[in-house]
């Protein structure tokens, strides 16, 4: 996986180890004398007994048992151009897949990142399945902008999983990382989910939907595109990136969640293409709290105007450079990307009402949502 993240997490553990001493008392062979029968075993003694280990432990490997025939291993070859740093020669990616299905449409797709399809063509592209047969896809959908490749496998007789409810996800809720780190096929890892809704994140230029689960289940190179599942078996996220200076694991991962990927396979596989809503400004990336006091609010939210582009919805409707949008309708606003999500969900032509700071006070502008896609790329 290559990401390109600016910041490191670390994270430390301790352990300490203890013994217990028991006292024994011998007796000579020959002495008759009479033993008191032990005394029972006080209750709060058994109570420190918790069987809760072994039965994550059952219910770790029960999850394993069912979501490891969907995993699959991704290779691709991709063109030269799609690389820069190719100096003309073919880039080979590895990464990691789910088989699914969709309603509707024939055999499973692997689910997988982007970044590690590519461009490729369907014939340079390997899926390698936990019974390590290898399989092509028939047809590739791409959506750059959420880093999500979906590589159609048809083939009814293929294993497949369910995808889960990614918005009743938790923190602190226990999760399994499924993938090929550093080409170690089928390896499980576990942790929790950290966070959510993460976008404050430098992925590169093309992807711009970034509402990341955190999670601290360890994932290096080569888990691109695997799945996080939750202990029932259905996968919440799909792992696509890792915070880490050296491109290692350093506890902090991401995962694209599983309503995110709901949302766009249901547009690749209906229209080839993915079509978001829009307003045509740039955005800062952080609204410190510095800018945000010297702007007169009293807290670090909302998203802030850059530049306002001629032509465009936002310019129709009367945004100005220096803006803070706080609200779409009634949603408070997190920060930019938080904005952004929400507008790309938006059908082009919808009407909204935005709640700005502006001169110190706040007010409201209507806005029409314009229309932002990819045209559609058959392959």
């Amino acid at each position: 996986m290559k990401s390109k993240l600016a910041f490191l997490a670390v994270c430390g553990c301790g352990s300490f180890a203890g013994g217990v001493v028991a006292d024994a008392v011998f007796r000579s062979p020959g002495s008759a004398t009479a033993r008191p029968p032990l005394p029972p075993v006080p209750a709060q003694v058994s109570a420190e007994f918790d069987p809760q280990p072994a039965a994550l432990s059952d219910r770790f490997q029960a999850t394993i048992r069912k979501v490891s025939p969907a995993v699959v291993a991704v290779d691709a070859v991709k063109p030269p151009q799609s690389d820069p740093t190719a100096k003309g020669k073919p880039v080979e990616e590895s990464g990691s897949g789910v088989m699914v299905k969709f309603p509707g449409l024939r055999g499973v797709v692997a689910i997988t990142n982007n970044h590690v399809v590519g461009a490729a063509e369907p014939a340079k592209v390997y899926v390698t399945l936990s019974d390590g047969r290898i399989v092509q896809p028939s047809k590739i959908w791409a959506d750059a902008e959420s880093d999500i490749t979906l590589l159609h496998l048809d083939d009814d007789t293929l294993p497949a999983i369910d995808l889960a409810d990614s918005d009743r996800v938790h923190r602190g809720q226990w999760v399994l990382a499924f993938g090929s780190p550093f080409g170690l096929n089928q390896t499980v890892t576990h942790g929790i989910i950290s966070a959510s809704d993460r976008g404050q994140i430098n992925l590169g230029s093309t992807i711009r939907i970034k509402e990341f689960l955190q999670t601290d289940a360890a994932i290096n190179p080569g888990s691109s595109g695997g799945p996080l599942v939750d202990l029932d078996g259905r996968v919440v996220g799909i792992n696509t990136a890792i915070a880490s200076k050296s491109g290692d694991n350093s506890g902090v991962s991401f995962s694209i969640p599983a309503n995110l990927v709901k949302r766009v396979a249901g547009q690749l596989i209906e229209k080839g293409a993915v079509t978001r809503g829009y307003l045509g400004v740039q955005l800062a990336s952080v609204l410190d709290p510095a800018e945000a006091l010297r702007l007169g609010l009293s807290r670090v939210s909302g998203a802030l105007v850059e530049i306002v582009h001629p032509g465009t919805p936002a310019a129709a409707g009367g945004l100005r450079q220096g803006d803070v949008i706080l609200k779409l309708e009634d949603v408070a606003l997190r920060d930019e990307n938080h904005l952004i999500n929400l507008v790309s969900a938006l059908p082009p032509g919808q009407k909204v009402q935005l709640l700005v700071w502006r001169d110190r006070k706040s007010q409201l502008v209507a806005v029409t949502v314009g229309e932002y896609g990819q045209k559609p790329r058959p392959r």
